[in-house]
């Protein structure tokens, strides 16, 4: 490449090696310039116009970039795609997908998925790179038609890494009426403020103790260092902790777990532990535990059954 193509190379090496066709004819590059390189092996044709200077690499910043060259300004990454480039999923998606405003044309192709939307340009992030999707857009689509409990994972991500808060994501489904579960998720979003780091986290603080009458528990309590105690309740001294399906897994978060216990019981506090079956199945014979648990180190209130059907506090009480 000439040395007086100074822009193509800057873009070229923040393109993740990538450059489009209107790019080099830009720089005055010749459409025969880039068979030439095409053919000999320089350069590799990624996708119709597309061209990358770095033969051999196949990463998914690459694979994303290039997608965005090929559909053209403007666009950006959306759901999953953004949510990776993001870090709010731990993997990149198989599909790439990417949004551009309603008005304009984009043709999918294997791998790569074009969406339109009249609110593409007000969601998009003003100076992200790959250009994707903002963290609150993001979360909210990737939560459109599916449980609260995923936009709970996705949104206590995006504030644990300060990427978002509270009034962001709030204002960000102020423009979406049509939000699947509007009002849970507008309820969820104060327990996430709150301190739930996790689906099953905020289910404990609605289904079982919210929805029981239990006392209020102080959320992600400070224990020394950089420990937290998911639930304390400072007048029985006892701390429930919620073991999620992946924030507690594996044998690290384990012995972490132990330790947490055992300087609990330092300080005279009970640990009860309560699982995702306790929290999602059972909520009610849970909260009838913590109720037989409180009142032998002094609570004085009485539990309140719930509206699920059968409920199990409803059933002692009646016993």
């Amino acid at each position: 490449m000439a040395p007086f193509d100074r822009l193509l190379r800057a873009r070229i090496a923040g393109q993740a090696g990538l450059f489009s066709r209107p790019q080099a004819l830009g720089a005055g590059i010749t459409d025969d310039t880039i068979a030439w390189r095409v053919k000999t092996g320089r350069w590799v044709t990624v996708h119709p116009g597309v061209y990358l200077t770095t033969p051999g690499r196949d990463d998914w910043e690459m694979r994303a970039v290039a997608g965005l060259l090929y559909v053209g300004a403007p666009s950006g990454l959306r759901g999953a795609s953004a949510a990776f480039a993001w870090g709010l999923v731990p993997s990149p998606p198989a599909l790439l997908e990417v949004v551009v405003p309603a008005q304009r044309r984009g043709t999918s192709k294997v791998g790569l998925t074009v969406v339109r939307s009249r609110k593409a340009s007000e969601r998009m992030h003003p100076s992200a790179w790959p250009h994707r999707t903002t963290v609150e857009h993001t979360v909210l689509d990737l939560s459109m038609g599916a449980g609260v409990d995923r936009f709970v994972s996705l949104a206590a991500r995006a504030l644990q890494r300060g990427l978002a808060s509270e009034q962001t994501l709030v204002d960000a489904l102020s423009g979406r009426p049509n939000q699947s579960h509007r009002v849970l998720v507008t309820e969820a979003l104060t327990d996430v403020a709150a301190g739930a780091e996790s689906a099953a986290e905020r289910r404990y603080i609605n289904d079982v103790e919210r929805a029981h009458g239990l006392p209020e528990g102080r959320r992600q309590a400070r224990a020394g260092g950089l420990r937290r105690r998911d639930n304390e309740y400072d007048t029985v001294q006892v701390v429930v902790e919620i073991d999620g399906r992946l924030a507690h897994a594996g044998w690290s978060a384990q012995q972490r777990d132990g330790l947490r216990d055992r300087e609990a019981a330092k300080g005279g506090r009970l640990t009860v532990r309560g699982y995702w079956a306790d929290v999602a199945v059972t909520p009610c014979s849970f909260a009838l535990d913590l109720g037989g648990i409180f009142r032998t180190r002094g609570w004085v209130e009485t539990l309140r059954p719930c509206r699920r059907s059968g409920c199990a506090v409803a059933g002692a009480q009646a016993a």
